[in-house]
């Protein structure tokens, strides 16, 4: 899987588990990658570390819980509360712990040195619950305009274009391109479609989808994460 789709994968896994009754995931909003190995090397040297770590900031998504809370492109998240962050997983780890509304502290490394950033984290929106489902199946609906993932077929085609290697998605044959034609017994026509259907499904019980791999239709089951 390209180095793109990985990325993709890391932006959506930052969010937070069920509220009681219903499912509730909390969104800080920005994109992320771990450290470069040159890059740990230049922030151990120029903040006094005795080894660099963190998670970059890649992108602040407009009108997001981070952008309200003053986090820009570039900052280095070293430490969520008083946890060290060594690497993406690991905050997003932290982050699903954290509830929607309370108030969670970040330390960032900027060029002017370290900060410590509070933040509220929101209610994520709709529009992206069901790319965050299909990302703890371990796929992404997504269009595709890089090199090496698979381009969509119409204006909104629901094609797979990445899949996580020991995911739930691959364990159930899932490849990149496959069209989804239906999400548990709902049809999808459209990208937004489905994510919508997405959005409705739960991580706590197997997924069913009919997809169409050439000019074949397949069912399959994609086991709980």
């Amino acid at each position: 899987m390209s180095a793109r789709a990985m990325f993709l994968l890391a932006v959506l896994l930052l969010g937070a588990t069920a509220a009681a009754g219903e499912r509730q995931w909390s969104w800080l909003g920005v994109r992320i990658r771990d450290l470069a190995e040159q890059e740990m090397e230049q922030i151990a040297a120029k903040h006094g570390l005795r080894e660099g770590f963190g998670v970059v900031i890649v992108e602040v998504i407009e009108g997001a819980p981070a952008a309200t809370a003053g986090l820009r492109a570039g900052d280095i998240v070293v430490a969520f509360g008083d946890r060290p962050v060594t690497e993406t997983r690991l905050l997003q780890r932290l982050i699903a712990a954290a509830p929607v509304g309370a108030e969670s502290r970040l330390t960032v490394l900027r060029d002017e040195g370290r900060r410590r950033v509070a933040v509220r984290l929101a209610a994520m929106p709709r529009e992206v619950v069901g790319e965050r489902v299909a990302a703890e199946y371990g796929f992404i609906v997504r269009e595709s305009d890089r090199p090496g993932e698979v381009r969509r077929e119409g204006p909104s085609t629901p094609a797979i274009t990445a899949v996580l290697p020991g995911s739930p998605a691959e364990k159930a044959g899932l490849e990149p391109g496959d069209v989804i034609l239906q999400v548990d017994e709902r049809p999808v026509v459209s990208r937004e479609a489905a994510r919508d259907a997405l959005a409705d499904a739960s991580p706590d019980r197997p997924l069913r989808l009919t997809v169409r791999r050439g000019a074949a239709h397949l069912s399959v089951t994609l086991k709980s994460p």
